[in-house]
């Protein structure tokens, strides 16, 4: 099969490549996916990169976690009516050597989740990381109905979903843009409130925007770029509920947070425990079936241009998702 893939971590003109790598088959339990869209994140670009706390944890890796494509192959004590079925993944590549930038992929069935008629493979390469993410980080701390929040990046991939959801739900929704550009990205998604954090000082608009009380949840994509700013925006007993880091050491005010009495939770999609995994799945089915949603696909690459695909997420400059189709 063709694949992109490498075996030392750095720069990705230095270390990606794209040839031919033996097809995998399926195991007992495994499903095996041919794969047409893979979609590439920030946290792809990350482990590619390597540095500190990320080593190779395989001889070769093949990247992305994210996928969608139709189930070729079978394992033993696989269902046979999934035979054809068309999905999308989730962790093809977390914790494994061979992800979705491939033409197959191998993997638990459970990991294979049937993708709703009318979505096209393009949306469902971006389901397990960016929806998920989004979905998880809105309804973590209960339903948003009722509640201000302040969703950071509003026109990145998950922060353009997060909105979204969070509208649905019945939240006030401010959010962070650092362009003109992207805040009509994000006003087109629903946001009630945009603030370009380049143009405007945020806890003073934020302030405003709520008469002072501050906004009940911030969903933070950058808590070391942002662990100041959240005392000064968050309502008393508020919540900070963080995805993400640019990062891997974060310094925080001590005082405002122990006198806001502030919440901070931390959550990865990566280890999400299984119930709440298939509830997190079966709400992500109804908002596609429901054929309202926005998804910004920000740009395509065939297969044998991976390495420029990892390029423009790792620019920051991309809004929405980045996905490499696979013939």
């Amino acid at each position: 099969m063709r694949a992109a893939y490498y075996e030392n971590t750095g720069p990705a003109r230095e270390v990606l490549r794209v040839g031919e790598l033996e097809t995998p088959e399926p195991g007992p339990g495994e499903v095996r996916v041919r794969i047409r869209a893979s979609g590439v994140n920030p946290s792809d670009v990350k482990s590619r990169r390597g540095g500190p706390g990320r080593v190779m944890a395989f001889p070769l890796i093949v990247p992305h976690s994210d996928g969608a494509g139709e189930i070729d192959k079978l394992g033993e004590g696989v269902e046979g009516g999934r035979l054809g079925e068309r999905v999308w993944t989730w962790n093809a590549q977390f914790g494994r050597a061979l992800g979705t930038a491939a033409e197959y992929v191998v993997l638990p069935e459970a990991q294979a989740v049937g993708l709703p008629e009318g979505t096209g493979f393009d949306i469902g390469a971006c389901l397990g990381i960016p929806l998920l993410t989004a979905y998880r980080g809105v309804t973590l701390e209960g339903p948003a109905a009722g509640q201000t929040l302040l969703i950071a990046g509003g026109a990145g991939a998950v922060g353009h979903y997060a909105i979204q959801i969070a509208k649905r739900q019945g939240a006030t929704v401010l959010t962070t843009v650092s362009s003109a550009e992207k805040a009509a990205h994000a006003e087109a998604a629903g946001a009630d409130h945009v603030i370009d954090y380049k143009r405007e000082d945020v806890a003073e608009r934020v302030r405003e925007i709520t008469d002072g009380r501050g906004v009940d949840r911030v969903l933070e994509v950058d808590f070391a770029g942002n662990a100041a700013l959240a005392p000064q925006v968050l309502a008393h007993r508020g919540t900070v509920v963080v995805y993400g880091s640019n990062e891997p050491e974060v310094t925080l005010p001590f005082l405002p947070y122990l006198y806001n009495d502030i919440a901070i939770r931390f959550y990865i999609v990566y280890r999400l425990d299984e119930a709440v995994r298939r509830a997190c799945e079966a709400a992500l089915h109804e908002l596609l079936e429901s054929g309202n949603l926005l998804h910004a696909i920000a740009a395509r690459y065939p297969l044998a241009e991976t390495v420029a695909a990892q390029e423009a997420v790792e620019s920051g400059q991309v809004m929405g998702n980045v996905v490499v189709e696979i013939a």
